[in-house]
């Protein structure tokens, strides 16, 4: 009975998995907000973003009408200052349910000759306009080739022959969906019989409710007469009508030009449902490609795996079988006549050189690896989904802070194996790892950092926000790190099942280099990640949503069965010629998938960035790619040495031999 209700249990979780890769289903990151007809509702601005600069801007850097009371920043998470977001509130107001069209936002007398600049420079770079409402990003349609395409956000204007138009006028269509309060409140009891309670009536409740269902907007360039507006104060209907044309352009930019803003909004009743709002979003173009090439990615992945791990078994028990079938005068023989990887034995646990860095990678790469799979489940179970902006990247802190206890001990436990069980040095093993990932991410970040400073870009962490993660590392991380250390100083260190010899054997002389065969083992597990690694960078770098985290918590696992796979075959392969220098070279035959994966970082710099604008943006890529493929070798690094060390554990440990 308890096996049947575990695997209803993992069924359970799996069609979860499924069905938020699949539906972009979520649980809920925020709650349902009925409105009344005629409540406000005002849209909040975001920060400026274009895929030719990868640099964000402040939505007010350019000269557009500001809120009457001022500009207030809204709460922000750490999250969502880490990538860049600033959402402030801006002069657009509806009222729920009411039609309004002609409506005057403000008029700027003159542009500047700095105003004018600036604004050429950001429809030269291909900026985009986000605005929110309800925590609704505000969707835009285009038609080509009778193709159906969305964006996310509009452009700030285009140019045309050398003359730059800006987008004045703005049409807002507000899907709505009506209030659907149940009057039951809950349903007790379990079996058959159920006892419903009814709610209590509360006064007003029979007025139509209406939740934001959808936000889209239609942008258009508006000559409109400057000397008709003036003395005329913000939400005053413009004089005369204003027809929307997308199509058309109208409003040139010149300096010292008044430019005047306006704009209107419709609401259409929607059976779009409240959980499915962010469908929309979610299913952009060539959704059907991306499941296709997943799965297709994952059937010949499962299947080269499998044939590596059939091969690598029969290989291995061939020898342990035919070596235990002897008797022990046979035994001694053979002995005499030792070859391949049982020649090494006096020699295959003696301590590799850098042994103590080799103990922080991997106990770093433990700690990352922990946080991506935690970190993944979450989001994949929806507790992290797009609506709730910034989550998934505090949740990928936290995990990572607490996860320190993990990495400490890791490091610690290995390094005492190493040193036959020899506390000495283990807080400065354990310290070590609490600083080697997160000094380098910290050296990188604040590089880059120092460029988007110079920017003047919202994508530059604020000087209080460095204060708080540097806080964050000392005083969390790393005594959480030194506690993991403590316990893997006092757990019982692995003892090895062979002597080690004072004098190392000589390694024959190889026909091939050894380290050529080991960073060529890399291909086999970039293989089953590629296709998924071109949809995360495109979220990235070109302003998509990422969504199928289900997905992507199965090419996680297919990963780490690749990695673990690849390193056991490169290792016994190094055995067999008697290389018994396994230890670094079982860490990069998985590690190396890095190397190939920056390379694929660099071919999408040059084909899909192509117009990636300046040496800035240039850098900014590149700095990320390479924090990223960090990580990434530090991670599949220690799958693949931890399952070598596991097999060469394993395998001295079923064949004694002296």
């Amino acid at each position: 009975m308890e096996s049947c209700r575990g695997f209803r249990m993992w069924a359970f979780v799996f069609m979860c998995l499924m069905f938020q890769s699949g539906n972009g289903f979520y649980l809920p990151g925020s709650y349902p907000h009925k409105y009344g007809i005629g409540d406000e509702l005002w849209v909040k601005v975001n920060s400026l973003t274009s895929i030719d600069t990868e640099m964000p801007f402040s939505y007010y850097s350019l000269p557009f009408c500001k809120p009457e009371g001022g500009v207030k920043d809204s709460a922000e998470n750490l999250g969502e200052l880490l990538v860049g977001d600033r959402i402030e509130n801006s002069p657009y107001r509806f009222k729920m349910y009411t039609n309004e069209s002609e409506i005057f936002l403000c008029q700027l007398e003159k542009l500047s000759g700095d105003q004018f600049k600036i604004l050429k420079k950001r429809i030269d770079e291909m900026y985009q306009v986000n605005l929110l409402l309800d925590n609704l990003p505000a969707i835009r349609f285009t038609k080509k080739e009778d193709y159906l395409l969305r964006w996310t956000g509009y452009p700030v204007g285009i140019k045309i022959q050398d003359v730059y138009y800006l987008f004045n006028h703005l049409r807002f269509n507000v899907l709505v969906h009506k209030y659907e309060e149940t009057n039951v409140a809950r349903v007790m009891g379990t079996g058959d019989a159920a006892e419903l309670i009814p709610t209590i009536g509360k006064e007003g409740s029979d007025k139509p409710g209406y939740m934001v269902v959808g936000f889209e907007v239609i942008p258009c360039s508006i000559l409109h007469n400057a000397d008709s507006v003036k003395g005329m104060k913000m939400y005053n209907k413009y004089p005369s009508p204003i027809k929307c044309d997308p199509s058309t352009v109208a409003m040139p930019i010149r300096e010292g030009q008044p430019v005047t803003f306006t704009y209107e909004v419709t609401f259409e009743e929607s059976d779009i449902k409240w959980p499915s709002r962010w469908d929309a979003y979610l299913k952009m173009e060539g959704a059907k490609v991306h499941w296709f090439s997943i799965l297709n990615s994952l059937m010949v992945i499962t299947f080269l795996a499998g044939i590596v791990l059939v091969i690598f078994l029969r290989t291995v028990r061939r020898d342990l079988t035919r070596y235990e079938e002897l008797d022990k005068e046979a035994q001694a023989q053979m002995n005499e006549e030792l070859s391949g990887w049982k020649l090494v034995v006096g020699d295959v646990f003696r301590a590799p050189t850098n042994s103590a860095l080799l103990c922080i990678m991997v106990g770093d790469g433990v700690q990352i690896l922990g946080m991506a799979v935690v970190t993944i489940l979450f989001a994949a179970l929806g507790f992290m989904s797009p609506a709730s902006r910034g989550t998934l990247i505090t949740g990928m802190l936290f995990f990572y802070m607490i996860l320190g206890v993990a990495a400490g001990y890791v490091a610690v436990r290995l390094w005492r194996t190493i040193g036959y069980g020899d506390k000495k040095g283990w807080i400065s093993v354990a310290w070590k790892a609490a600083c080697f990932f997160p000094g380098i991410a910290f050296f990188i970040l604040t590089t880059l950092n120092f460029l988007l400073w110079g920017s003047h870009s919202t994508g530059a962490i604020p000087f209080s926000l460095f204060v708080i993660l540097i806080l964050l590392w000392f005083c969390i991380s790393v005594p959480l790190t030194l506690i993991g250390g403590l316990f893997g100083a006092r757990a019982p260190h692995a003892e090895y099942p062979v002597r080690t010899n004072q004098i190392p054997r000589e390694i024959p002389k190889q026909k091939y280099p050894s380290w050529l065969m080991v960073l060529g083992a890399g291909t086999l597990p970039f293989g089953t990640l590629f296709i998924e690694l071109f949809f995360i960078m495109s979220s990235i770098w070109m302003g998509r949503v990422y969504y199928v985290f289900g997905f992507l918590l199965i090419v996680l696992i297919l990963l780490v069965v690749v990695c673990a796979e690849v390193s056991l075959v490169l290792t016994y392969m190094h055995l067999c010629v008697e290389d018994w220098r396994w230890w670094w070279k079982s860490f990069f035959a998985s590690g190396s998938v890095a190397i190939y994966i920056f390379l694929y970082s660099i071919n999408y710099l040059v084909f899909d960035l192509k117009n990636l604008n300046g040496p800035v943006s240039a850098t900014l890529y590149l700095g990320y790619s390479l924090f990223m493929v960090l990580a990434i070798m530090l991670a599949t690094g220690t799958v693949g040495f931890l399952s070598s060390f596991w097999f060469v554990y394993y395998l001295f440990s079923s064949v004694k031999l002296d």
